[in-house]
């Protein structure tokens, strides 16, 4: 029992000194990892290319659903799922036995009606003949010419329903509408089918698709869909497949914003010809919108620029610290370009191979935390560009040419590094 007691007693004096030493371990840690990240950069020439990701679902650009127009049995069903079929080849047939046994039923009744044609013909002519010599009544000829006309009558319904006979059994043999791959093949060969006109719509025999042309079925931000337009070419990345990269062009935008996953976007379908035979439907696929780009240009981290509005005149200055000694920084203003997620483009101002501060020097941070003192003079507020664009930031603001927003409290800099 002894043993337990000063167990219990030296895991609780543990735990009192853990305590008391951890806010000041934690101090140190956090101290010694702001020293340890980069306090400068040097100023380079680069690439800038800024795009906007989305993510859609790869679907076939042509899929039917193939079922029979009336209903029978199956009788040759020669493809299977995956076979490759041409426009024009054999899918399935049906049964059609019992219907070229109507076809000759049909036909033998349409030479029966022709021979009542005939008859009745020469009787029309004949009591025609008669009437004109009133040599019979006007009843009897009346009624040879009703039985010619009803003859006639005969003949055409007939050629009517064998023509309607002719086209069912067209419809015994289902081709292909074009190039297709099989996908399903929920049914047999000797299982029963009904027709797309019957109660239930029909039995789907196959589902087709071409695989040539795929589509990517994507759903865009709204903040985004500005920057989207019909027949633009985007970059595709499929995850299924590491490292292949294809091009597809926007065909469709949707005209109407929906809400997917409780946002507001819109349906967009970027359209992949001759698409790789290693991307599959339903695969998922990364896409990059170019918003903007630029080549070999001098290129400073987002955490060197800075940005000061005059809260008098709203006028916005973009600025950075370039080392000019061992502690020692100038101000130079500088014209912003194209940015990305963490480089922007400087037009003036700086040039490559010069250093420039990631954070505000010492000087500077004194002068701006006393500013921000109670009763200190009121000065603009700074901020990366990094920390513009509403909805979307990182650096979207400078392609756009949207003024920055004010600081949360004037005088106060903010910038990602601090």
């Amino acid at each position: 029992m002894k043993k337990w007691v000063i167990i219990g007693l030296v895991v609780g004096l543990g735990s009192v000194w853990a305590v008391r030493k951890y806010p000041a371990w934690r101090g140190n840690t956090e101290a010694a990892t702001i020293d340890q990240r980069p306090k400068t950069a040097i100023v380079e020439q680069r690439d800038i290319h800024f795009s906007v990701p989305a993510a859609g679902e790869i679907s076939p650009a042509e899929q039917v659903s193939v079922k029979p127009e009336i209903n029978g049995r199956i009788e040759v069903l020669p493809v299977d799922i995956g076979d490759e079929v041409k426009k024009g080849q054999v899918l399935f047939t049906l049964d059609d036995k019992e219907l070229r046994n109507e076809k000759l039923s049909r036909e033998t009744e349409i030479e029966r009606a022709r021979l009542q044609l005939k008859q009745a013909e020469r009787n029309f002519k004949r009591a025609t003949e008669l009437a004109e010599g009133n040599l019979i009544s006007t009843e009897l000829f009346e009624n040879s010419k009703t039985e010619f006309d009803l003859a006639k009558n005969t003949v055409e319904r007939s050629l009517r329903e064998l023509a309607i006979l002719d086209e069912r059994l067209t419809k015994t043999k289902i081709l292909a509408p074009f190039d297709c791959t099989i996908l399903t093949r929920p049914v047999s060969i000797g299982q029963a089918v009904s027709g797309s006109g019957g109660f239930n719509s029909g039995t789907e025999v196959l589902t087709i698709a071409d695989l040539h042309n795929l589509i990517i079925n994507a759903h865009i931000n709204q903040a985004d869909i500005t920057r989207l337009r019909q027949e633009q070419q985007v970059e595709v990345a499929v995850e299924a497949v590491p490292g292949l990269t294809v091009i597809g062009r926007v065909e469709r935008i949707a005209p109407q914003a929906t809400i997917r996953n409780n946002i507001k976007g819109f349906a967009v379908r970027i359209f992949l010809k001759d698409a790789d035979k290693r991307i599959r439907p339903g695969m998922t696929a990364n896409i990059k919108i170019p918003v903007a780009s630029a080549d070999n240009v001098v290129a400073v981290p987002l955490a060197a620029v800075f940005t000061e509005r005059d809260p008098q005149t709203y006028k916005t200055e973009r600025y950075v610290y370039v080392k000019t000694g061992e502690e020692e920084y100038e101000r130079r203003p500088v014209s912003i370009g194209v940015a990305d997620f963490f480089y922007a483009e400087v037009q003036y101002g700086i040039n490559p191979g010069e250093v420039v501060a990631l954070e505000p020097p010492k000087e500077e941070t004194a002068r701006l935390a006393k500013l921000a003192k109670p009763g200190g003079e009121k000065t603009a507020g700074k901020e990366s560009p990094a920390r513009h664009g509403g909805d979307n930031s990182k650096g979207r603001a400078q392609q756009e040419g949207i003024p920055p927003k004010p600081a949360t409290r004037p005088g106060t800099p903010t910038n990602p590094r601090t």
